[in-house]
């Protein structure tokens, strides 16, 4: 098939958070080449006839926007535009993209659907905000965990407005705290084959040699910085099926259920944790995860016995399966 792999219109000089959105459009189209596709790769435009000309003799897109006009917010606008081109595409639609985005909104549908997740309060009202509760401040709209570092935990009223404010100031947006959960963090990824959602093996996202003082978060630098010392004591592992069999199927139950509740399509992954007493709380749903070679979703892949080059052909089908 002639398929054009789309992803975000990014700067040279962009943070690596969206530079990655390169990385991963290089790697899927090395991929559908090395599958026998033709790939081409073009950035997106808002604009319908300078899109419909570039996706002009296209069999499929492969959908990897993550931000138009830099807002994670409005990625939405890729496949709603495609839609309306009547061109097919990978991944999940419009309408799951833009509930996935707005984190407030998508845990109000949540908790309205009586799944867990953290209790929450956002500006200006803050209702519900107490003292002597610990919050991770967050962005309601933004990916790849901008904003997050140490300091995005804090305790109490006074401390969840000021880093809030501050927050707003370096990075614009609006943010909003979030209960802070103590315990262990999973991330779900899930496929869909021949019609079928599947649940890839599950990852704990480790804090080796973590000081007991620092909050167990996956940060920024975490992310994106392969050099930090943060970066290298957060480690992937798999196995929680073989050791803990009932904590893995709660966690794939809970996001088969998030999955359908938002109507995901094609890939995605469920970011929980899981408290002291053993229960897995739902923090963010994740439609198009980064699908660059080494970051989680293909680790997760791999873990299944997926190649790379056979995950992104999977990927394809579910895009096909009508």
């Amino acid at each position: 098939m002639r398929i054009v792999v789309l992803h975000s219109d990014v700067a040279a000089d962009a943070p690596p958070d969206e530079l990655d959105t390169l990385v991963a459009a290089q790697g899927v189209a090395a991929a559908l080449m090395a599958r026998g596709h033709v790939a081409m790769q073009t950035p997106f435009v808002p604009d319908p006839q300078e899109l419909k000309a570039r996706l002009a003799g296209a069999d499929l897109v492969f959908n990897l926007v993550e931000s138009v006009f830099g807002q994670d917010d409005l990625a939405a606008l890729a496949p709603a535009m495609l839609e309306r081109l009547g061109v097919a595409y990978t991944g999940s639609a419009a309408a799951a993209l833009a509930l996935t985005a707005d984190k407030p909104a998508s845990k109000r549908i949540l908790r309205a659907a009586q799944l867990p997740t953290p209790d929450w309060t956002e500006a200006p009202e803050w209702r519900g905000l107490r003292d002597g509760t610990r919050y991770i401040v967050k962005s309601a709209t933004a990916d790849a965990s901008i904003g997050l570092d140490d300091g995005a935990v804090v305790s109490g009223a006074v401390a969840v407005r000021a880093r809030a404010r501050k927050s707003t100031a370096e990075h614009g947006g609006r943010w909003f705290a979030e209960a802070y959960v103590e315990g262990r963090e999973f991330n779900v990824a899930l496929l869909e084959e021949a019609g079928n959602l599947r649940v890839l093996p599950v990852a704990e996202m480790c804090f080796s040699g973590w000081t007991a003082d620092r909050p167990k978060i996956v940060g920024y630098a975490a992310k994106w910085d392969g050099a930090s010392e943060d970066a290298v004591k957060t480690v992937r592992a798999f196995g929680v099926e073989k050791d803990q069999p009932a904590l893995d199927r709660r966690l794939r139950a809970l996001a088969m259920e998030a999955w359908r509740l938002f109507g995901l399509a094609g890939y995605a992954r469920v970011d929980f944790r899981v408290d002291e007493t053993g229960a897995p709380i739902i923090l963010e749903i994740n439609p198009n995860p980064c699908l660059e070679h080494g970051a989680g979703y293909a680790a997760a892949a791999r873990e299944a016995g997926y190649t790379y080059d056979a995950l992104i052909e999977q990927i394809v089908h579910a895009a096909l399966r009508d």
